[in-house]
């Protein structure tokens, strides 16, 4: 009990430096976790809607967001990607290689903070920055409205969505965000065996799973139903030179630290990391077996002397973390 004590104390004071608190522990220090996904969170003024998710849909899959003409965000967060890009890292303006990865939107509109070093809070705040950035969509909202403001189409559909709003980079904002809340996970095989199917997955998933609640230590930063604390960590990746949230927030711990990302369809989102170092989960798993590589600054890493059987339940495991794609269908933008 004193020892779970200490583990959650130090656990606790790790994740205030961090922005947030994890999951919370019972009285015999085993942490308390739900799978159940919640209902999804909305800000007072940017309630859900049809209409708001719809015209959300058409701006996200609209290039003419983009300074160019030719980038949408839907360019590189793909449907049929998992919500990324298939790449290493980003392609931006230009052709410009980026220096982090895409991350998926699935589920994003559960996170506590947005961007892989969490730099903004909502997505209403980040809704437009990639639109903005020089080196990735390179728009100019002034310029944007003005294009969009001459189409009738949209004309209706910003009326309907927001009545006595209008087009302005708020109602933008809203409705990018308002679409980006309807993208979450389907049902995974993983989430009919915790509803009590134990057929939903192999046991090669079942034992992988309690790997992860124990010995893999994975469920200290990959929690509840979306498989994330909202934390940032140093886990020791090889040649990185990003210093991540450090930028933000300059405490030590978090040099080199970057969002616990969400590990549903995480098949679907290769490859790995912020920087796109690893092609397959069974790289990243290595990973985490070996303790890391080079400068680790987060106290949760440690070598963990799986064995390659433990190795192959634990990916079994989380590949019963991907359910069927969401459905989307593309929309015919308005002329």
């Amino acid at each position: 009990m004193r020892n779970a004590m200490k583990q959650y104390l130090a656990l606790a004071l790790s994740s205030v430096m961090m922005g947030i608190i994890g999951s919370t522990l019972a009285a015999d220090g085993v942490e308390e976790q739900s799978y159940t996904r919640p209902a999804m969170p909305a800000p007072k003024d940017n309630q859900l809607t049809p209409d708001r998710i719809e015209l959300g849909k058409h701006l996200f899959f609209d290039p003419r967001l983009s300074g160019s003409n030719w980038i949408s965000c839907a360019t590189c967060h793909n449907p049929t990607l998992g919500w990324s890009d298939g790449l290493p890292t980003a392609i931006g303006h230009g052709m410009k290689v980026l220096g982090r990865a895409t991350p998926t939107i699935l589920n994003t509109g559960y996170q506590r903070f947005q961007f892989w070093d969490g730099r903004v809070k909502t997505l209403e705040e980040q809704a437009l920055e990639p639109i903005i950035a020089g080196d990735e969509m390179a728009g100019n909202l002034d310029d944007i409205i003005k294009k969009l403001a001459v189409i009738k189409g949209y004309q209706d559909m910003f009326e309907k969505a927001y009545p006595g709003e209008g087009l302005s980079k708020v109602t933008m904002a809203k409705a990018l965000a308002s679409f980006e809340r309807s993208i979450v996970a389907t049902e995974a095989p993983f989430d009919r065996f915790y509803k009590g199917d134990q057929k939903a997955i192999s046991d090669s998933a079942k034992k992988g799973f309690e790997l992860f609640k124990g010995k893999a230590n994975c469920a200290v930063c990959h929690q509840n139903h979306n498989f994330s604390d909202d934390g940032f960590h140093n886990v020791g990746l090889k040649g990185n030179q990003d210093v991540g949230r450090f930028a933000k927030v300059p405490i030590n711990v978090l040099k080199g630290a970057f969002k616990t990302p969400t590990l549903r369809d995480i098949a679907l989102t290769a490859p790995y990391m912020h920087n796109g170092i690893y092609k397959t989960l069974d790289e990243v798993v290595d990973h985490y077996d070996r303790g890391g590589d080079g400068e680790v600054n987060d106290p949760n890493m440690k070598k963990l002397n799986l064995t390659p059987e433990e190795k192959k339940h634990i990916v079994a495991f989380l590949q019963s973390l991907t359910g069927v794609p969401l459905e989307v269908t593309f929309p015919h933008l308005p002329q």
